[in-house]
């Protein structure tokens, strides 16, 4: 029987009941002995903490970034925000039960129902919602920063003021 080398032949072994003594034992590779064994192979990637609040406004600006100029120019005074999850009044509001299912969100008056003769409201603003991000991300193993852009993107089609549909009518046209 292979032994790892903290344990010496005539240690007192405990054998699964299955076993008899001086049935043929292999251990796993990380416990056998000899040169390069036992080693584990190097890691190829180094895990971090998950990207903060911050990172994310950087990957939601760059994302506005790529808008081309024609819709670029109607961009002007949208804020991005970050935050953790959706507020219960949010996802009230919205129909949502489930605070997972929410990543974005935008807040204002769309382009098609604004007028000058309005006035007392916020500028229009768009919120990110990090942990259902992070955790769609690591569901679909897409880039972040594609995750993020597509998001992004279908907030800014609200500004513009395009329903989900038909939204995703447009997305499926182009694949």
């Amino acid at each position: 029987m292979l032994l790892p080398s903290r344990l010496r032949e005539g240690d007192p072994v405990l054998l699964p009941s299955r076993l008899r003594e001086g049935d043929p034992v292999l251990l796993p590779s990380r416990l056998r002995e000899g040169p390069g064994v036992g080693i584990p192979p190097p890691m190829t990637r180094t895990f971090g903490p998950p990207p903060s609040a911050a990172e994310f406004e950087r990957l939601a600006h760059a994302a506005f970034a790529r808008i081309p100029a024609p819709f670029a120019q109607h961009l002007d005074g949208i804020t991005v925000h970050i935050e953790e999850f959706a507020d219960e009044e949010t996802l009230g509001a919205m129909g949502i039960e489930d605070a997972w299912e929410l990543t974005g969100l935008y807040h204002g008056r769309s382009m098609d129902t604004d007028s000058v003769w309005i006035s007392g409201e916020f500028p229009p603003r768009i919120t990110l919602y990090r942990q259902p991000l992070l955790a769609e991300w690591c569901e679909t193993e897409v880039d972040l920063e594609d995750l993020v852009a597509h998001v992004v993107i279908h907030e800014v089609g609200h500004h513009f003021g395009l329903s989900d549909d038909a939204m995703h009518a447009l997305e499926d046209q182009v694949r």
